[in-house]
């Protein structure tokens, strides 16, 4: 039986172990985690806003923002904060708890830190928890937007370290690694993860996962995206990921990383109802709402809306306790008593007679 403790010393081969497990076993695993750290019926919901697109120098394969693919992205200027002001109280409007503010950027410049740091606290006024994504950060950079106030920064791994060069090679790993170390240092959160489907193996996957969970201290948020294909860009004709690969990912980060949110992040436009809801079993427990993430298809809220109805989910309020500590025995026990306490519904067969 899995014990959702917390480690940093994750084995490939006990990754792969979990990643290989009968599906439902691994499903069961992950969902008795899930139920000791967090309220399963509960979804995280941000919302993310482009506060500059397009004009990347990087080379990331998937990314439509950058300069060196044709992909018919107009390109815009960093946004005026009284914009972003604009879009954060629609966000908060429509039920967001955080606010996630993205710039192609490869790192921002000295100029540009007094607008962001401008736009960090002006949406924390508004209630709002904040997050950014501007690319690599020096030691000092990092220091500017934590006193600002900023709660999350966003700086993805994307891959295994294996796999890494076949899709960037404009910035290392290594070069990742010592910004997640800056955003730490600094005092914020971290909100970390990858891109699956982009041609890699489960072994990179795992990879991604095990370097993920052997950090020092785990992301608070961990995304999890399937690759949207972009046209214009070396991936634009990648084949799909199977779907079931895909939520044994996030199962696996699930367990390995027991108290993180597990964001179902980029790629929902292209799920099926179907498909989210295993997700949500396996332990996602995060959401991007709103028809648009950064320049790619989401899902409207509507249609989120929708399918939390027909799942029986709640987004979650900062008024709401995040986090639930229960132990292993004290799941199953409730599981049980749900399953008894169905016996006596009506709608319920006993498949055991």
């Amino acid at each position: 039986m899995i014990n959702a403790e917390l480690r940093h010393d994750w084995s490939r081969q006990e990754i792969s172990q979990l990643m290989n497990l009968p599906f439902n076993e691994l499903m069961f695993q992950a969902q008795l985690v899930h139920r000791q750290n967090f309220d399963p019926n509960q979804v995280q919901v941000s919302i993310l806003c482009s506060i500059k697109t397009g004009a990347c120098p990087e080379d990331c394969a998937y990314c439509p923002q950058s300069a060196r693919y044709d992909t018919g992205l107009e390109k815009e200027r960093l946004m005026q904060v009284e914009k972003v002001l604009t879009e954060a109280k629609d966000a908060k409007a429509k039920g967001a708890t955080r606010f996630c503010m993205g710039a192609a950027w490869r790192s921002p410049k000295k100029k540009d830190m007094p607008h962001v740091t401008a736009m960090v606290r002006e949406v924390k006024a508004l209630g709002l928890e904040t997050c950014m994504t501007l690319g690599m950060l020096s030691e000092d950079q990092a220091g500017e937007l934590a006193e600002a106030g900023l709660d999350y920064y966003n700086h993805n791994l994307d891959t295994s370290p294996e796999y890494y060069g076949d899709i960037i090679t404009t910035r290392s790993y290594g070069d990742r690694l010592e910004t997640l170390d800056h955003v730490r240092a600094a005092g914020m959160k971290v909100c970390s993860g990858g891109i699956l489907g982009m041609g890699e193996e489960q072994n990179d996957r795992i990879g991604l996962i095990q370097n993920l969970a052997n950090l020092p201290e785990h992301p608070e948020s961990v995304p999890i995206n399937m690759l949207i294909r972009i046209k214009g860009t070396p991936l634009e004709n990648m084949d799909d990921i199977d779907p079931l690969e895909f939520v044994r990912a996030i199962a696996v980060a699930r367990i390995v990383m027991p108290k993180s949110y597990v964001r179902l992040s980029a790629g929902r436009e292209q799920m099926s109802d179907e498909l989210q809801a295993m997700a949500f079993m396996a332990g996602a427990n995060s959401i991007f709402l709103g028809d648009k993430l950064l320049t790619a298809a989401n899902p409207g809220e509507g249609k989120d809306a929708k399918l939390f109805a027909r799942l029986g989910i709640n987004a979650e309020t900062l008024e709401q306790p995040q986090e639930v500590e229960k132990d292993d025995e004290t799941v199953q026990e409730e599981l049980l008593q749900a399953v008894n306490e169905a016996k006596y519904d009506s709608h319920f067969y006993n498949a055991a007679k």
